[in-house]
């Protein structure tokens, strides 16, 4: 996955039809940085490119939902035991899903209901796998798909501005040092969205609780 010439087939073959695509798959099971699909794309937009960086966090986003649906409807069809069991095996491994994964994400899930469907979309290790808990606990389709379209269109805006932002920076003059750049920042920014998140929802819940 991290190959070179993988990553350098990934930014050049950036489209809104690859960016959706690749996108779902980094928002399914399957082990795929976002940060090596979004800010490349914002980057090569704001450089001129013949794509629009709205349109780029708009598919984005659609294909984060079509990830995140694969995932929903997998965990509610199959069933706690069968998705435990594909966590535990050597194909489950080998897309970086572990037993304690799947389990930390369903106790967040449990611990702060559907707001964690947006909340978990921020937050690293939990993002992927935030709508395996959702889908086993059957939680209701059209909450679903609004608390993961926000979650995943915050997230995306954060790569698409890390993406202009480089693209403005001196000194990044290769693609190997954009992704360098744009992981770095995804993780501190990403961070820092969780936190004020948390505050917001923390404040709602403290007035909703005086009421």
């Amino acid at each position: 996955m991290e190959s070179v010439a993988f990553i350098q087939w990934c930014l050049d073959n950036l489209n809104y039809w690859t960016i959706t695509l690749l996108m779902a798959i980094e928002s399914s099971f399957i082990p795929f940085p976002s940060e090596v699909v979004v800010p490349p794309a914002a980057w090569k937009a704001a450089s001129g490119g013949d794509m629009s960086i709205i349109l780029v966090v708009l598919f984005a986003t659609l294909g984060a939902n079509i990830g995140a649906m694969v995932n929903y409807f997998l965990a509610k069809w199959l069933g706690r035991p069968i998705i435990y069991r594909f966590a535990s095996s050597r194909i489950g491994h080998m897309c970086l899903i572990s037993e304690e994964k799947v389990a930390n994400a369903e106790a967040y899930f449990d611990q702060h209901g559907a707001i964690s469907t947006f909340v978990g979309r921020l937050i690293p290790a939990i993002r992927q796998l935030i709508s395996i808990p959702a889908g086993l606990a059957r939680m209701n389709l059209g909450k679903f798909l609004l608390f993961t379209t926000l979650g995943s269109w915050l997230w995306n805006m954060v790569l698409a501005f890390i993406g202009y932002y480089l693209s403005k920076v001196p000194g990044i003059e290769t693609q190997e040092q954009l992704l360098q750049k744009a992981t770095e920042y995804s993780h501190e920014i990403g961070y820092v969205i969780l936190g004020v998140v948390i505050l917001i929802v923390g404040f709602l819940i403290y007035k909703g609780w005086k009421k």
